[in-house]
Formats: C-alpha cells, sequence, structure tokens
C-alpha cells in the first residue's frame, strides 16, 4: 500500500515499483520456509548436512551408483556432489570404486557403517518431515507437495 503522497515509478509492463511486496515473493516465501525446514533438520539430525544426508539416503535406496549418476538424482551439480562426497569417504560412510568399464568414472556406495546411520537416521528425516508440514492439514500437505513437485519439474 502507498503511502499518503509518495509518488511511485512505473515498470516496464505498466507494474508500478511501489506493487512489489518482497513477503509476497515466492523466492522470498521458499526461502522462509527452506530456513525453517533446515533448522527443524539441523534440531534432528545435527551429525549430517542435509546435502550429506540426501546422498547416503539415496545411495541406501538406489545401491551403488556412479558420482555423477548420484549427483543428478540428489539434484546436485558434479562439483558439490564430489565434495559431498569427499567428506562422507573421510567420515568412513561411503566408499569409492573404479566404474568396472569406464576407469575415469566412480562407483560409490555405502559403507557397513553408511548403510547403519542412514538406517537410523530415516525414522527421523521422516519426522522432520512431518513436522516441516506440521502446520498444514492432510489435504493441504498433499496439494502442496504436488504444485511444489510441478515447481521444481518446471
Amino acid at each position: 500500500m502507498r503511502a499518503p503522497g509518495k509518488t511511485f515509478q512505473v515498470l516496464p509492463g505498466g507494474r508500478a515499483a511501489d506493487a512489489y511486496d518482497l513477503q509476497e515473493q515466492v523466492g522470498f516465501i521458499l526461502r522462509k520456509a527452506n530456513q525453517r525446514h533446515l533448522s527443524i533438520f539441523a534440531a534432528r539430525i545435527s551429525d549430517l548436512t542435509p546435502p550429506q544426508f540426501a546422498a547416503l539416503a539415496k545411495l541406501h535406496e538406489v545401491g551403488a551408483t556412479s558420482q555423477n549418476q548420484l549427483g543428478q538424482m540428489v539434484a546436485m551439480d558434479a562439483a558439490t556432489i564430489k565434495g559431498v562426497i569427499d567428506r562422507l569417504k573421510a567420515r568412513g560412510l561411503v566408499e569409492l570404486e573404479p566404474h568396472g568399464k569406464d576407469r575415469r568414472r566412480l562407483v560409490v556406495s555405502l559403507s557397513e557403517k553408511g548403510r547403519e546411520l542412514v538406517e537410523a537416521l530415516l525414522p527421523e528425516a521422516l519426522e522432520v518431515t512431518e513436522e516441516t508440514l506440521a502446520p498444514l492439514t492432510p489435504r493441504e500437505t498433499a496439494t502442496f507437495l504436488r504444485l511444489l513437485t510441478k515447481l521444481a519439474e518446471g
């Protein structure tokens, strides 16, 4: 809402500059929701970052896979997944082996320690999701997840 006597600038497309309200912008709202989720995650799963947990959970789900494929499955670029895998390897949670057919590729798999950790944390991760979505009704949750997935897939 424009303050009395305040002038405003018209932007290309005929929109007024004072029509922009940060609190109503999708990026801002998504960032605030993500911050809330990350806070809940950190309170329950403090010894792993969300990207580290995502990599372990996906490896638990699909089994051994190439580092590049793992990055694609968890929506991380090559440099990011490499750093995540390096840190998990240093902690003894994953193992790396050369790919059988392409020696340039690395195959990542859970170590026994990594498998035990992720299996212990999966119930906590479900509770993180439940707590994040707690303000929503079951119907709102289903709609929210469907719409968010649609946005994510573009």
